[in-house]
C-alpha cells in the first residue's frame, strides 16, 4: 500500500525515524490477521484516507483512523494500540510512539500496563479456585486469613470482596500501606461504613484482597498462580505480571501529564489490582476466548472465565460481574459513560441485589476501564456479536474519551453488518 507523506503537520503526534526534514507525520499501521502479509499505511492527519474504501478493511480503517488520530491529537497521547475482533477476524492498528525519548514506534509486539483491566484477570484466577473446589465465594474472607480473625473480615464474604461490596474499602491503600505487616494492620482496624453486600465502593484493596486470599486458598503465591496457570493457560505469549528483561525492550513507557516517562511502581497488592502488562494482540486474544470459550483445552479455565460474567448486583443500568461490569445490550453511549463515569469510580452507590446470579446472556455488552500513572485501558466485548475492541495507550487520557472512541468504533461496525460489510 502506498505511503502519504504531507508536510507541515507539527501538532501531530509522530513516529520517529518516519519523517524527513523534521515533517511530523502520524504514521498509523494496519494489521489485518487474516492475511498472512502485513499492510502498512501512513495516514497524515487531516488528509483523507483512501478516499473510496471499497471494502470492508478499508472502511474499518477509515473509521478508525478519524477516531483515533483526533483522539491522540487532543489528549496528548504519545503511542496507541487498537485491537479489534469481528466475528473472528482480527485487526490491529499501531499509532505513536512507545518511548519518546527512543523514538521508538509502537508496533504488535508493544507492551503497555492495563492497569485495572488486570481486575478481571484476578477474577478469574479466584473463580478457578472456586470451580476447583479450592474455596467458595461463600467463605467469610478470615478462613484464608486467620490472622484478620475477630476483626470485621469475620463477616466479610470472599464475594462481596471480590464486587467492591465489603462495606467501604476505600479506592486505595493509605499512603503509609507499604508492606504485608502493615497492609494486615489495616485490614485488622478497618470498620465498614456499610453492611456487607449493601453499597458498591470500587476499591483496589478489596479486590486485591479477593485475589490474595484466592491464591492463598490454592497454596501458592498470587504472581505465580496468574502467570503459569492462568496467563499459560489462556494462551498469552507477551503478557506478563512481571515483565522479564528480554521483553523490556517492547515495554512502552508511559507518559504523566507533564510528559514524563514512567512505569508503574511496586505496591501493596498491586498485582491482584494493577499489575498486568500486556500486547494488544494477546489483550484481543483474551476478548475473544471471553467470548468463546470453547477453544480453551483446560474446561475448569473455561467454566470459571464463565463465571466471571455473571451478574450479582445493579448499579443504575450497570451490572457487577466479577472484574468485568456488564450492560443489557444493545445499551446506549449515555449509558456506558454512566457506569464508567469519576462518579462510580469515587463514590459509594446502593447495590441493587440480583434475587438469584444472573447468569451470562449472550445480549449484553461487558466492558472494563484501566489507567496506571501514565497508561490507560479501555477493553468491551459483545458476545452476541462476536466483537471486541481493546484500546492500549501510553498516557493516562480521560475515561469518557476510551469509551466514546470504541463506542463510535461499535457502531460502525454494526453499520457495515448491516450494509453486508465486516462478516
Amino acid at each position: 500500500m502506498g505511503i502519504c507523506r504531507p508536510k507541515h503537520l507539527a501538532a501531530v503526534p509522530f513516529c520517529a525515524g518516519c519523517h524527513d526534514n523534521k515533517d511530523i507525520i502520524l504514521y498509523m499501521h494496519f494489521i489485518p490477521f487474516r492475511t498472512l502479509g502485513i499492510a502498512a499505511c501512513c495516514l497524515a492527519y487531516g488528509v483523507g484516507a483512501h478516499a473510496a474504501g471499497t471494502n470492508d478493511e478499508d472502511r474499518l480503517r477509515q473509521v478508525v483512523d478519524a477516531t483515533i488520530r483526533p483522539l491522540m491529537k487532543e489528549n496528548d497521547i504519545p503511542g496507541l494500540a487498537l485491537a479489534i475482533s469481528i466475528k473472528g477476524e482480527r485487526y490491529v492498528f499501531n499509532y505513536g510512539v512507545a518511548s519518546k525519548e527512543a523514538g521508538q514506534r509502537v508496533t504488535n509486539d508493544t507492551i503497555f500496563e492495563i492497569g485495572s483491566v488486570s481486575k478481571t484477570f484476578t477474577a478469574v484466577l479466584a473463580s478457578y479456585a472456586q470451580v476447583s473446589g479450592k474455596l467458595s465465594f461463600s467463605d467469610m474472607a478470615t478462613k484464608y486469613m486467620p490472622e484478620l480473625a475477630g476483626s470485621s473480615f469475620d463477616k466479610i464474604s470472599l464475594l462481596e470482596l471480590g464486587t467492591y461490596s465489603a462495606g467501604g474499602l476505600p479506592l486505595q491503600f493509605p499512603k503509609e500501606v507499604t508492606d504485608q505487616e502493615k497492609m494486615v494492620a489495616y485490614y485488622r482496624n478497618w470498620h465498614p461504613s456499610y453492611a456487607p453486600g449493601s453499597f458498591r465502593q470500587y476499591s483496589n484493596p478489596s479486590i486485591g484482597l479477593f485475589g490474595y486470599l484466592a491464591a492463598r486458598a490454592m497454596g501458592q503465591p498470587f504472581d505465580a498462580l496468574m502467570q503459569d496457570r492462568i496467563l499459560a493457560g489462556l494462551g498469552l505469549k507477551h503478557t506478563y505480571v512481571h515483565v522479564p528483561a528480554v521483553e523490556m525492550r517492547n515495554y512502552a513507557y508511559g507518559y504523566s501529564k507533564q510528559g514524563k516517562p514512567m512505569r508503574v511502581g511496586p505496591g501493596v497488592l498491586d498485582a491482584q489490582a494493577y499489575g498486568i502488562k500486556t500486547t494488544a494482540s494477546d489483550m484481543l486474544s483474551v476478548l475473544e476466548i471471553n467470548m468463546d470459550g470453547s477453544r480453551l483445552k483446560d474446561e475448569t479455565l473455561q467454566r470459571a472465565i464463565a463465571e466471571t460474567h455473571v451478574g450479582h448486583y445493579t448499579v443504575g443500568n450497570m451490572t457487577q460481574a466479577l472484574g468485568w461490569e456488564s450492560y443489557a445490550y444493545p445499551t446506549t453511549l449515555a449509558r456506558l459513560l454512566g457506569g464508567n463515569s469519576s462518579d462510580m469510580a469515587l463514590e459509594p452507590h446502593k447495590t441493587e441485589p440480583l434475587n438469584t446470579p444472573q447468569q451470562s446472556k449472550k445480549d449484553i455488552l461487558l466492558n472494563k476501564t484501566g489507567s496506571t500513572n501514565g497508561f490507560g485501558t479501555y477493553a468491551v466485548f459483545i458476545p452476541s456479536q462476536q466483537v471486541g475492541i481493546v484500546l492500549l495507550a501510553n498516557k493516562n487520557y480521560p475515561i469518557p474519551e476510551r469509551v466514546k472512541a470504541a463506542y463510535k468504533i461499535l457502531t460502525a461496525i454494526k453499520n457495515l453488518s448491516a450494509s453486508g460489510g465486516a462478516q
